[in-house]
């Protein structure tokens, strides 16, 4: 077996848009540099992701200087949306958070609206240090999140996608495999390990970057979305119902808190500290 190494590192910059590989990316206390400061709400002021509207599987949002967005979509003029200033903050629902946020410019709620076929809003995180928490049960008093789910990276490897696919070729539905990694939307994808070895870790570096390896991921019905087409089939589910079910969860890939700040590159050695 190969040592460990950084395969890829991803950022989002808008919560369940299409994202951005990158091969050189800061790590931040809530997250990778730029992913998920950017979110949609309905006209009820709650998250809005590819759960309800699986077509934002097919709009792309890349990062700006400066944390702007240029966003595009099929059949949808491009659009430019910079940061808004902090000047009316307005409170979102996000999962069991109330998160407090800065509005887009008008012409952005537009854009999504036309987009998604539905009154839509788009809002920026202004201030991550200060504005959501992370799960206490899994995290230490001050740890922060951005607009992720629940924790500030996701891990994947490319050795357990390979196993999981190997069973869902073995399964009932082998036509919808094999499924790309970006199913499962991670900020960075390992290789060079054995098939399921993440779930052993506990603490780990990336490059000179460490990280607290803190709760497997459960996976939810966006992993049955076809991140090109926005089809949905029953894979991964159906075999993670049947290979890597704990309690409810289903689980593929890691959540990670950053034990410090630094860079990471595609291509770092990836160390098992614990």
């Amino acid at each position: 077996m190969s040592h460990p190494v950084l395969r890829s590192a991803h950022v989002y910059p808008v919560k369940s848009l299409a994202g951005q590989a990158s091969d050189e990316v800061a790590v931040e206390p809530w997250g990778l540099d730029g992913d998920r400061r950017w979110m949609l709400i309905d006209k009820a002021s709650r998250a809005i992701t590819q759960r309800q509207q699986p077509f934002m599987a097919r709009i792309s949002a890349v990062l700006l200087p400066g944390g702007g967005i240029a966003l595009s979509a099929p059949d949808r003029p491009p659009l430019r949306v910079e940061v808004p200033a902090p000047e009316r903050l307005i409170s979102v629902e996000l999962h069991r958070d109330t998160v407090t946020v800065a509005e887009a410019a008008p012409e952005a709620h537009d854009w999504f609206s036309e987009a998604l076929a539905s009154e839509t809003r788009l809002v920026h995180l202004d201030d991550p240090a200060r504005r959501r928490h992370v799960d206490p049960e899994f995290a230490r008093p001050g740890d922060m999140v951005s607009f992720a789910d629940g924790y500030p990276l996701l891990l994947t490897t490319t050795a357990s996608l390979d196993a999981l696919n190997a069973l869902v070729a073995a399964g009932d539905r082998p036509d919808e495999g094999p499924l790309p990694m970006d199913r499962f939307r991670p900020n960075v994808v390992v290789d060079g390990t054995e098939a399921w070895a993440e779930d052993g870790w506990r603490r780990i570096a990336i490059g000179e970057v460490p990280f607290s390896v803190v709760k497997p991921c459960g996976r939810c019905v966006i992993t049955t979305t076809d991140q090109r087409t926005a089809e949905r089939g029953k894979e991964p589910l159906a075999t993670l119902a049947r290979h890597r079910r704990v309690g409810n969860q289903l689980l593929f890939g890691q959540n990670l808190i950053p034990d410090g700040p630094g860079v990471i590159r595609a291509g770092d050695p990836v160390k098992i500290l614990d």
